[in-house]
């Protein structure tokens, strides 16, 4: 009967002095009134001897084992009870135990109790512990008696002797020392930037840069023209550019009025108010297409177009076209707003006849009304005089069509939009071009 306990591992209680002892059982003598345990634990610490041996006594409890009976029938132990004798312990007490020194020993309170089975009996398995040691508990033969030093291991390493045998080895075989790079630095080198893309036939007096350091040189009023009708021929029509200039105009105009937190639908009650002046001429009907973007997008526009015998189809189309929107027209003095206003679009001047246009009454009648509004002005393609030739608008921004012209002061703030002309139209009319526009229609440009 004393063999059928061969191979249990089990947990004896010798009282709260000696503590609780577990181990794997290797030998039982009835006679003697012992029992041997391989490689014991102590209260959750394994003890530094291999064996160790208690004998019977008068008062203690063996927990996690089961009966002869109970084993070979393929149980699994829940309690039983024998005796021990505190005394029985004693032949611990002269064996030092190891103490505990890391987490590893207190997490794996009973380490190496994976699945003790006894020969023969496949389905018998005894053990008094957690469910959850059985899958990730090591066997106790894995364990290592003594801990491992990490202090004095990371000792033997000396860094600063290693990576200076590695300078030098690189210095003797002619590698060029490597380049200590932060961390926002770029580790590649990169190819040198060029920042003059754009070439002009003649030294431009006035040049403007963008945000990303790239020079646009500004062009004369004569080959911005030899430019829009090279692309006229080239199958960019009138009307086609008409379209990206009131797209990119509305666009600019909606992130000057705030963007999405002015059209919300829950703040409908603040749709913001533009007025567009327009002439009868090319730029004005570059207005209409900007009005009729606007409309389409919740604004509350009003168009101004003075009473003129003379004007090009295209402003009777761009105004067929704008009559399907909620804009309203006026070519009345009397018919502007008198309240305040969010945003005026300037389309008045024309590249050709912006000078004679300023003398007409209505012209002048119409930029008194708007200085008294004192609604920021947006100007769309401005001649090469500038609004701050006499007469004209202050403008806080100017939109440029292709390449700028010479603006001077009284334009405001640059901004320049993509046309969509292809490379080869510029080099037909002796241009050196490379977009500078990146990933946006509309960009910004300093003065240099």
């Amino acid at each position: 009967m004393a063999e059928a306990w061969l191979d249990f591992l089990v947990s004896v209680d010798c009282g709260s002095s000696l503590g609780v002892y577990m181990g794997r059982i290797f030998s039982v003598d009835q006679k003697m009134q012992t029992l041997s345990l391989s490689q014991p634990y102590r209260n959750g610490v394994r003890c530094t001897v291999g064996e160790l041996t208690l004998r019977h006594g008068e008062r203690s409890v063996q927990r996690g084992s089961c009966s002869p009976q109970q084993k070979e029938q393929g149980c699994h132990a829940q309690s039983a009870t024998t005796d021990t004798s505190t005394d029985g312990c004693s032949g611990a007490l002269n064996k030092a135990i190891r103490r505990r020194h890391n987490s590893w020993s207190s997490t794996t309170r009973f380490p190496g109790a994976g699945t003790p089975r006894k020969a023969g009996n496949r389905g018998g398995v005894c053990r008094g512990r957690d469910k959850s040691d059985d899958c990730f508990a090591d066997d106790l033969d894995n364990l290592l008696d003594t801990e491992f030093d990490f202090e004095g291991n990371l000792a033997l390493f000396d860094k600063a002797a290693v990576f200076q045998e590695i300078a030098s080895h690189e210095k003797c075989n002619g590698v060029a020392q490597r380049v200590k790079y932060r961390h926002d630095e770029n580790i590649l080198e990169p190819q040198p930037a060029v920042f003059r893309q754009i070439s002009v036939p003649e030294q431009s007096k006035m040049e403007y840069c963008t945000d990303t350091g790239l020079v646009v040189p500004a062009v004369t009023p004569e080959l911005h023209r030899q430019l829009l009708a090279a692309a006229e021929r080239g199958g960019l029509t009138l009307e086609r550019r008409m379209e990206v200039v009131g797209i990119c105009a509305s666009q600019m105009a909606l992130m000057l009025l705030g963007g999405s937190s002015r059209l919300d639908p829950k703040n409908s009650h603040q749709r913001p108010s533009v007025v567009v002046l327009c002439g009868a001429h090319e730029q004005g009907a570059q207005g209409f297409a900007c009005a009729r973007h606007l409309a389409n997008h919740g604004v509350s526009v009003l168009v101004y177009l003075p009473n003129c015998t003379k004007s090009p189809p295209v402003i009777a189309a761009e105004l067929r076209l704008l009559q399907g929107t909620t804009a309203t027209c006026t070519s009345q003095h009397a018919g502007l707003p008198t309240g305040p206003m969010d945003l005026l679009v300037n389309c008045l001047d024309c590249t050709n006849t912006y000078a004679a246009q300023r003398e007409q009454p209505w012209y002048r009648s119409v930029v008194a009304w708007a200085g008294g509004s004192r609604a920021p002005v947006l100007t769309i393609d401005p001649p090469a005089s500038g609004s701050a030739t006499p007469g004209g608008l202050q403008s806080k921004w100017s939109l440029a069509l292709g390449l700028p012209l010479a603006l001077g002061e009284g334009a405001g703030r640059v901004y320049l939009c993509d046309l969509g002309i292809p490379e080869s139209i510029f080099q037909e009319v002796g241009i050196l071009y490379h977009p500078p526009f990146g990933c946006k229609f509309v960009i910004p440009l300093h003065s240099t």
